[in-house]
């Protein structure tokens, strides 16, 4: 009987969880350990990483290096003796040396359908490119950005309305399942990773907060799928003689432009609206700079004089 194949499993964010649980409780995977991102607060907290509080409830050893190509944290990595590197969300480059000691070589669980949106931020691509489908990818890992041969693929049908916290959490799920069944076959060598083909690959970047800068010109449809794809980081907003207003929730309408783009207009029902190029966007829910989470009509209640402006 094959024994399980030693595997140190590299991630940190919220996307990793559901795939580290799952890895550590597949009968072919002896977990012998997690690295993960270090607390960006003194001392090392569990809290504020979600993969480093799953590692310390599971009881599995943890290593939090702020560099792992150091010479030191690689050599610590490969004294475990892993058969196999699974890394999800982890965001730090893996250098040559883990990717080519472990006999099963190294996996990686990326949001997307390989080679459309490699990079870093796959999950607002799809939703800010209006993708009707997107999935996740299991690649064996190369020295490339997300470049290396499909183990195997999961594909996911949106209907237009994912926000981007609901979708990781969807693909989360669904990558977690994929690598469950994936693993038995992989590691008793019945897949062979087949190349990514050059056509379709695109390229994702990290994000910024002027990415989040609303520009009512583009038109609601962008609109709207920029406020969903950057919900909550980095946020979308736009600037007035008021002051900044972060928007968390709106709603597109129809029915054409009515008024200048960038127009702040009173709807029926005291409900407040930004004018784009070809229609309004009803503001559900905003946050003015220094202020709460509250409604349009709530904003626009204790600063009337927005009424009628136009957006800088």
């Amino acid at each position: 009987m094959t024994s399980p194949a030693r595997t140190i499993f590299l991630g940190s964010g919220e996307f990793a969880v559901p795939i580290v649980s799952a890895l550590a409780q597949h009968h072919a995977i002896n977990l012998v350990g997690v690295v993960t991102a270090p607390s960006r607060r003194a001392p090392d907290l569990p809290e504020d990483v979600p993969v480093a509080a799953w590692t310390v409830r599971s009881q599995v050893p943890m290593l939090r290096p702020r560099r792992l190509r150091e010479p030191e944290v690689v050599e610590r990595v490969l004294g475990a003796r892993p058969d196999l590197l699974v890394l999800a969300d982890y965001g730090q480059i893996v250098p040559g040396a883990l990717l080519t000691a472990p006999r099963h070589a190294a996996l990686n669980l990326h949001p997307s359908l390989l080679p459309r949106h490699r990079g870093a931020s796959p999950i607002q691509a799809a939703i800010l490119e209006g993708d009707k489908e997107t999935g996740v990818t299991i690649i064996q890992m190369d020295s490339g950005l997300d470049t290396g041969p499909v183990v195997a693929q999961a594909r996911y049908t949106t209907d237009g309305t994912e926000i981007a916290p609901e979708l990781e959490a969807r693909l989360s799920l669904l990558a977690a399942d994929l690598l469950a069944d994936t693993l038995d076959p992989y590691l008793a060598g019945e897949i062979e990773p087949r190349p990514q083909p050059a056509e379709g690959a695109t390229l994702t970047h990290p994000l910024r907060r002027e990415d989040g800068r609303l520009d009512p010109v583009r038109g609601i449809t962008l609109i709207d799928r920029q406020i969903r794809a950057y919900t909550p980081w980095p946020g979308t907003f736009f600037e007035t003689e008021a002051g900044r207003v972060i928007v968390w929730d709106a709603r597109p309408l129809g029915g054409g432009a009515t008024r200048k783009a960038g127009t702040l207009l009173r709807l029926p029902a005291n409900r407040v609206a930004l004018a784009a190029s070809d229609g309004l966007l009803e503001l559900i829910e905003v946050q003015p700079a220094g202020g709460r989470r509250m409604s349009g009509a709530d904003l626009v209640r204790g600063r009337p004089g927005l009424i009628g402006s136009i957006i800088e």
